[in-house]
């Protein structure tokens, strides 16, 4: 059914690892993460259902989903809350901020998931922990991890700013600079055959 057989001696997952494979119950149906090979994907935790920082960041998601579609990225998101409040909870945020959620949200009421992702510390007897984003890409690599705490919600233009710079430079060839934004350009690796040039460590690539 899943790859997250318990384990003691499991270690913290990390950037290049491979993604933990899962099947769950979601607002739109039973979900497999190996599902989504073949496309980026988003997968993301929120601490609980009806909590005011997790309804914002809902309805900033649902608002971006175009954004995220135009980038061939899907998104998926999960709480240790039941599926019953899952679908209670998207109801109410269509019905006050008439925005409907594309996306599915999973439960995870054993923790199990959330665990083995790392969203939820072994020991803890509750999700109020940390809010953590993994960007996969289409082979079911882990390419980045972000952690906001409890009280912070994520910066959603930055989740999509990330999964454009993970496509642009996803063959190692180039490098996204600072606040570097799709269209803008890319950086070179450092070259360190011509070091003679003044901007040998630092080069554009146009």
């Amino acid at each position: 059914m899943n790859d997250l057989t318990p384990s003691p001696s499991r270690p913290a997952l990390r950037m290049g690892d491979v993604a933990p494979d899962f099947e769950a119950r979601s607002t739109r149906g039973p979900v497999r993460l190996s599902d989504y090979k073949g496309r980026w994907l988003v997968f993301f935790s929120h601490p609980a259902d009806f909590t005011p920082v997790c309804t914002t960041e809902f309805v900033a998601l649902a608002r971006a989903h175009g954004r995220f579609a135009e980038l061939d990225c899907a998104l998926l998101g999960l709480s240790v809350d039941s599926l019953y409040s899952h679908l209670a909870w998207t109801r109410a945020i269509r019905e006050l901020f008439s925005v409907e959620i594309p996306f599915p949200v999973i439960e995870d009421p054993s923790m199990l998931i959330g665990r083995a992702y790392g969203m939820i510390d072994e020991t803890a007897e509750s999700s109020a922990g940390v809010r953590a984003t993994y960007f996969i890409d289409p082979a079911g690599i882990i390419r980045a991890i972000t952690h906001y705490p409890l009280t912070l919600g994520r910066s959603i233009d930055e989740m999509v700013r990330m999964v454009a710079a993970l496509q642009a430079t996803y063959s190692g060839e180039k490098l996204a600079p600072a606040d570097w934004q799709p269209g803008q350009p890319l950086l070179l690796p450092a070259n360190e055959k011509a070091q003679q040039e003044p901007d040998w460590f630092c080069r554009s690539d146009t």
